[in-house]
């Protein structure tokens, strides 16, 4: 049984109910909708931190799905779950591939620059400054662009810019 049918969450249950009536009123192919139900069924396992079934989900999502849009999407969201297990270069290289299909995707500029000011610390608790330093100078470049494509957004990163003078 999809996981879609079995959730118990109200807010769950009542995206799903949404989901399947635009499902079956926006004309989709059966693909499409297939893709979404796998999408959707990994986004539900994800949230509730069943990262191998939400993997599942989001690879047969992406066997099926052929929007770039879309696609980006289930990789930003693999992306997160690389993230959440502390597998910073597979996350890095997914959100690299969400980018490729969408650069707009304010979200896993943050991320990738997460990530890297993270290696810039540990750079330095292991005692290089010029390795930190680079890391530093690559995450002030992500989140440049997750700022200038929501201004407003990321304040702390903005005053990090600003205190670090990387902020031009």
């Amino acid at each position: 049984m999809p996981r879609s049918r079995i959730n118990g969450n109200f807010i769950d249950k009542t995206f799903s109910i949404i989901a399947n009536i635009l499902l079956r009123i926006i004309p989709t192919t059966s693909g499409e909708k297939e893709a979404f139900t796998y999408y959707r069924d990994g986004m539900s396992a994800q949230s509730e931190g069943n990262y191998a079934e939400a993997l599942q989900n989001y690879y047969e999502a992406m066997r099926l799905e052929i929007d770039p849009y879309d696609r980006s999407y289930i990789l930003y969201n693999i992306g997160l779950i690389h993230t959440s297990n502390g597998e910073h270069t597979k996350a890095l290289e997914y959100y690299f591939r969400a980018l490729e299909r969408n650069p707009f995707l304010p979200q896993a500029f943050n991320n990738m620059a997460v990530i890297c000011h993270y290696r810039g610390e540990q750079a330095i608790r292991q005692g290089d400054s010029e390795i930190a330093e680079a890391w530093f100078d690559q995450a002030a470049e992500y989140w440049k662009q997750a700022i200038a494509l929501t201004p407003g957004n990321y304040i702390e990163a903005h005053n990090w810019l600003k205190i670090t003078r990387r902020f031009e």
